[in-house]
């Protein structure tokens, strides 16, 4: 499948893609940017979960029905790829005109950090907007999504001095869902603003 092709070898890279970050903005001459992969309307139902927001509210993809929305896979202690990535899909959102206004759903890869502390941390320290929702459960309730998406996610735990701590790798990856529901593009990191806001106005166009 090249979806999971293209997973498996963003995992192998995150240490490249941190070291060749391109920055979320893009030069005058710079070459715009494709997806990582599309798929015309229709064709791709995004898979539907029923879950919470950090604000204990019930989320899922069928209620954001009606305009489109950018589904992300987020740790919300990670300190290196996951904040720059989190940075560029808020500019997007941010500037996306009224027609295309997206809201943006980060599905956490890591439960056991998912507090309203942390929450409020980064919505601080990575300048979320209003349209950033992080979509949380258990971990029995986020594998399935993880898997219907194709996000892979690993997890290393150790335990120092009696503590637990446990390091989550997974796929940075953020998909296009156009606003009938249906899947039409995946971007994985890095990528920039302008493409992302370019590919969306694409899909609210079509």
């Amino acid at each position: 499948m090249l979806v999971a092709a293209i997973v498996f070898g963003a995992l192998i890279g995150l240490g490249f893609a941190l070291v060749n970050h391109r920055g979320s903005s893009t030069p005058a001459n710079a070459a715009p940017m494709r997806p990582d992969a599309t798929w015309p309307a229709g064709k791709r139902p995004a898979p539907d979960f029923r879950l919470h927001d950090e604000a204990g509210r019930p989320l899922s993809l069928h209620a954001l029905r009606g305009k489109p929305v950018i589904l992300t896979f987020i740790d919300p202690v990670c300190r290196n790829l996951c904040p720059l990535e989190a940075r560029v899909l808020s500019d997007a959102a941010a500037v996306l005109p009224g027609s295309a206004k997206a809201s943006i759903v980060s599905v956490s890869v890591n439960p056991w950090a998912d507090t309203r502390a942390n929450f409020r941390l980064d919505a601080q320290k990575w300048r979320l907007g209003r349209s950033w929702r992080w979509a949380v459960g258990s971990y029995r309730q986020l594998a399935p999504v993880w898997r219907k998406y194709d996000i892979g996610v690993q997890v290393q735990r150790r335990v120092i001095a009696g503590v637990t701590v446990r390091e989550v790798a997974h796929t940075e990856g953020a998909y296009i869902i156009d606003a009938n529901g249906n899947v039409r593009a995946l971007f994985l990191y890095p990528f920039r603003t302008d493409d992302v806001v370019r590919a969306i106005e694409q899909v609210a166009d079509s």
